[in-house]
């Protein structure tokens, strides 16, 4: 499987981390050069220099084989712009788009080539406070053909894990955490790696939903 993602910021370097851990070939596209150089020191998968925006540069990125593109830029015009040619002119299967926006939600609908929206504040779930308490877990996206979902807990003061390895808690079978975001970088735990109050963790699971994943670090 292969996935073409166009913006190497905080929603595509997670995603990219998530899909290359649960076995896919990951190409990330990206013009910025203060970005180019980010991904440099922790590479997620291969680099494409350039906009997305453009079709040579998504034909040279590998767009005609790839099963699902996800349009992860700071920009709704951008990524609506990448999500129309990706379906209409590449016939991706399956296409996601970060809404930056909300006030453009309406337009990330299949007429635009959408199949998934993402909403940009969703990653950011540790800072989303609702009434009652925190919205500690949420569901990214799934990947229907794949049937792979992308779920992101936060570790919190109350958590149950916090304060331990990531190896004492016992996942459900075809469940990783392939990425743990802690003050704003990403990076890729090891079984002894102790969660802490603030981390963010990228679960990537062909079985769990995220009640589950909720159940096992809250």
């Amino acid at each position: 499987m292969k996935a073409l993602i166009a913006g190497a910021g905080r929603l595509g370097t997670q995603i990219a981390a998530a899909l290359a851990a649960s076995g896919y070939e990951v190409v990330l596209v990206e013009q910025d050069d203060e970005q180019l150089a980010a991904l440099a020191a922790r590479p997620v998968g291969r680099v494409m220099p350039g906009d997305a925006c453009e079709p040579t540069i998504l034909e040279q990125a590998g767009v005609r084989t790839a099963d699902l593109l996800v349009a992860a830029t700071g920009d709704d015009e951008d990524n609506l712009v990448i999500s129309l040619l990706a379906k209409r002119q590449f016939a991706v299967p399956r296409v996601a788009a970060r809404v930056n926006d909300p006030d453009n939600g309406w337009l990330f609908d299949q007429w635009w080539g959408v199949d998934i929206a993402v909403p940009a504040a969703a990653p950011l779930i540790s800072l989303i406070e609702e009434a009652g308490g925190v919205t500690d877990t949420v569901s990214l996206l799934t990947l229907g053909k794949a049937k792979v979902t992308l779920i992101e807990t936060a570790i919190t003061e109350r958590s149950r894990t916090a304060g331990h390895r990531l190896a004492d808690v016992e996942l459900p079978p075809g469940t990783v955490v392939a990425t743990v975001v802690r003050d704003g970088t990403p990076m890729v735990p090891a079984a002894d790696t102790a969660l802490q109050a603030g981390d963010e963790l990228l679960v990537v699971s062909t079985a769990a939903d995220e009640n589950d994943i909720h159940g096992l670090f809250q």
